[in-house]
């Protein structure tokens, strides 16, 4: 049977979808990317926010006109479904299978009884608060092992924990996904070893936090240590980690950072807010004053590091006042890269019972505001850059082939800008390779280089 797969949301989504995959391949079925030749069609769902939950929908429909001509079975998985079991085995009647995070552990078994014709039990279960949300089950080693890596040849994802203790009110992920269960390092260090057998150069470390990385099971942040162990396999070349909340950005790992080589010089560090009110609203954990001075000391520790954060504009009670000092913050820190949320208000999270909800224009306006000052200070950051050599991972041509399309080790791939370099016949059979190139030109969010001979 043929097998084709739809992935939704974040990065962490992928690898449950890429282990999926490979569960499948292990048992004798073959993977197609084209849904119209499928005879099972698997979605991986995003539930996060309204946009990231119209899109699950809307693919679930679009995909079930496929299960109308020849696909036998529909099985739709991931936050979406554990989020509203209940309401979408009512309304979806054309899926033949939902699979909820906490089914995990037993997901292959619910798949050969869906083939084999066995019934499928769709008992209803909803969780009414986060405190009665368990951990939730995660794949075995083995199945980590075998995923198929799903985003080319050179960089891989790297999950190091599951679910988020963090409480942030207006954040579903620990009603969806439970509280954080770190993964053992061994086995992490075992994965990113297999991974550079098969020839991953870039390995990027992921988790909800991964500042709280071993807390669970080792009773401290183990992320440092993590780092420098990857850092010692001799293939992999790039180490990143994403999503650091600044609270647990200790010194130690501000030293790990700006000491090691193959680990960026990068710190995505999702701030939200910076009005004090706004931040006490959120349940975040640290003050303007905190963050301000986490943000100078990296700075200041690594001259050349790229500072990444994310946003929200619009939460409930934002006043022009709050706006405006956010808007005042970002021109005096300059991220290097930064991305906006408008606020998502989540049934069942804290903030959405606040009062004082703000309007959709409202938010629509504060994050234009905020991205047109972005991509001026972005185009600044870059400027600077001109003349300058770096190592650039080439990954493919431009659509014309005129261009060779890469990134420094300061862009994430699917996140951060690109690097474009003119295609000459100097630069013949070097995708997936590293090359020295200097900048001679930026646009907004990209550089233009030229290959240095």
């Amino acid at each position: 049977m043929k097998v084709g797969f739809v992935s939704l949301g974040c990065s962490k989504n992928l690898i449950d979808t890429e282990t999926i995959i490979g569960l499948f391949r292990k048992n004798n079925f073959e993977i197609v990317n084209d849904e119209s030749k499928s005879d099972i069609i698997v979605i991986n769902t995003c539930g996060f926010i309204d946009t990231a939950k119209e899109e699950a929908i809307n693919t679930i429909l679009e995909m079930a006109e496929y299960k109308r001509k020849n696909c036998k079975y529909l099985i739709v998985m991931g936050c979406l479904v554990q989020r509203y079991y209940n309401d979408l085995v009512k309304l979806l009647p054309e899926v033949d299978l939902f699979i909820k995070i906490d089914e995990y552990d037993k997901i292959w078994k619910n798949i050969e009884n869906l083939i084999n014709g066995n019934r499928i039990n769709k008992e209803k279960r909803e969780y009414k608060k986060i405190s009665e949300i368990p951990k939730m089950p995660m794949f075995t080693q083995d199945q980590f092992l075998n995923r198929t890596i799903t985003t080319g040849k050179n960089f891989a994802y790297l999950k190091i924990g599951e679910g988020c203790s963090n409480r942030c009110t207006y954040c579903a992920i620990p009603y969806i996904r439970g509280p954080f269960a770190s993964r053992k390092m061994e086995e992490i260090i075992e994965e990113a070893k297999e991974l550079a057998k098969k020839g991953i150069k870039e390995i990027i470390i992921i988790a909800q936090d991964t500042t709280k990385y071993g807390i669970d099971i080792y009773g401290e942040s183990k992320l440092s240590e993590l780092l420098e162990e990857i850092s010692k396999i001799k293939e992999i070349k790039w180490i990143r980690f994403l999503y650091s909340y600044p609270e647990g950005i200790t010194d130690k790992l501000i030293k790990v950072v700006a000491n090691n080589d193959k680990i960026a010089k990068y710190f995505d560090i999702p701030i939200q807010h910076i009005s004090n009110s706004i931040l006490k609203k959120m349940n975040r954990k640290t003050n303007r004053e905190q963050i301000e001075n986490l943000l100078l000391k990296i700075r200041k520790e690594i001259p050349d590091v790229t500072l990444r954060t994310s946003l929200i504009v619009g939460f409930p009670g934002e006043t022009k006042e709050d706006f405006n000092e956010l808007l005042k913050f970002i021109q005096k820190i300059k991220f290097d890269k930064l991305g906006v949320f408008k606020y998502s208000k989540e049934e069942g999270t804290p903030a959405a019972r606040l009062p004082d909800q703000i309007h959709g224009n409202t938010k629509k306006s504060r994050y234009n505001q905020i991205m047109e000052k972005q991509q001026h200070f972005s185009k600044e950051n870059l400027e600077k850059k001109i003349g300058k050599t770096y190592e650039v991972l080439i990954e493919c041509t431009s659509f014309d082939k005129k261009f060779l399309i890469g990134r420094t080790i300061s862009d994430a791939p699917d996140i951060d800008g690109l690097v474009y370099i003119k295609n000459t016949n100097i630069a013949k059979n070097i995708i997936n390779s590293f090359i020295k190139c200097k900048i001679i030109n930026v646009k907004n969010y990209d550089l233009i280089a030229e290959i240095v001979v």
